[in-house]
């Protein structure tokens, strides 16, 4: 079974859902939940665990998904740390290095779509 678009818009929503939780931590509003930074529990990357890696595992963007990933959530869980020690200007102004790495998981989104459809 191919990856449709909707499979697609899934993923970019929730890279925003991870965003939005992530800046919820550090305004105060909700507690961290370790399952957001931990690559195999996070939505997005229970997406690409299940719904990408089995079928277009050899693809590059693939590959730099994940890796882009896991540079995000450390960054998300640095960033919360931060917070917790009283850094909490810091840990928000280490939200723009969130946003480029969402940013770069966007593009290579849009990469990864433009290559299965080729595909198929």
């Amino acid at each position: 079974m191919d990856i449709s678009t909707l499979d697609f818009q899934q993923a970019r929503i929730k890279l925003v859902l991870f965003k939005s939780r992530l800046r919820s931590v550090l305004y105060g509003v909700r507690e961290p939940e370790d399952s957001l930074f931990v690559l195999r529990d996070n939505p997005l990357g229970q997406w690409l665990y299940n719904v990408v890696k089995p079928k277009y595992s050899d693809f590059p963007e693939v590959r730099t998904i994940e890796q882009t990933m896991q540079t995000l959530l450390e960054t998300g869980r640095d960033l919360v740390r931060r917070y917790q020690r009283g850094q909490i200007e810091e840990s928000r102004t280490g939200l723009e290095k969130v946003e480029q790495y969402a940013a770069q998981i966007e593009t290579l989104l849009l990469q990864l779509e433009q290559s299965t459809r080729s595909v198929a």
